[in-house]
């Protein structure tokens, strides 16, 4: 501390430069001597009571900045890293998730594909036992037409049989029945005979 600083705070508080004590009435001169102080005799005063506060306010000032400046930093490296970590984790999921669907995609078709081809021999399959019971369809009813056929052909022929055994029965009963008739025709005309001679005899 500078001797003229010592002074000038020495002759506010009450003593002069020269350690004497300055009294309320000593004419007031003191007083006026304190007001005549200039600003840098202020600015003086001002340093050496708050200055060493300031510097030590300004120091720790500064070094709470530093600290914040470093924590900041640390902070915006520790998110970077940490939002560098959660994109590479959610592009390794999107990545992974693409993979599933890509294989779930390639498993709906490959099963898409058998359905479909399965759903074709189940068609075909229906198709040919389809065509397989048409023509047995087909060839059963030819065989039942052909029955019929045959069968109604035969009945024909059995019918014609019968037909000419009824006929042939029917001219034989009627031969015999007019052979009948001839012969009570010839019968009578042998009584008539025989009762004309014994009518003549007697």
């Amino acid at each position: 501390m500078s001797a003229s600083t010592e002074d000038d705070i020495k002759y506010i508080d009450g003593e002069s430069p020269n350690n004497e004590s300055i009294s309320p009435g000593a004419n007031g001169s003191q007083y006026a001597q304190v007001e005549n102080l200039s600003s840098g005799s202020l600015d003086k005063i001002r340093e050496i009571l708050f200055g060493t506060q300031v510097r030590e306010n300004n120091k720790r000032f500064n070094r709470i900045e530093e600290r914040l400046l470093k924590e900041f930093t640390e902070l915006r490296e520790d998110t970077r890293k940490r939002m560098d970590g959660l994109e590479a984790y959610i592009r390794q999921e999107i990545e992974s998730l693409t993979e599933v669907v890509k294989k779930q995609q390639v498993s709906r078709d490959e099963t898409l594909k058998e359905l479909t081809q399965e759903h074709k021999n189940q068609v075909e399959n229906l198709e040919r036992k389809l065509f397989d019971l048409d023509e047995q369809t087909n060839k059963i009813a030819r065989d039942l037409r052909q029955q019929i056929l045959d069968q109604s052909k035969n009945m024909n022929e059995d019918i014609g049989k019968k037909y000419a055994e009824i006929l042939a029965t029917v001219e034989r009963e009627t031969q015999e029945i007019r052979s009948d008739k001839a012969n009570r025709i010839t019968l009578s005309a042998l009584f008539a005979e025989l009762a004309m001679r014994l009518r003549s005899e007697t």
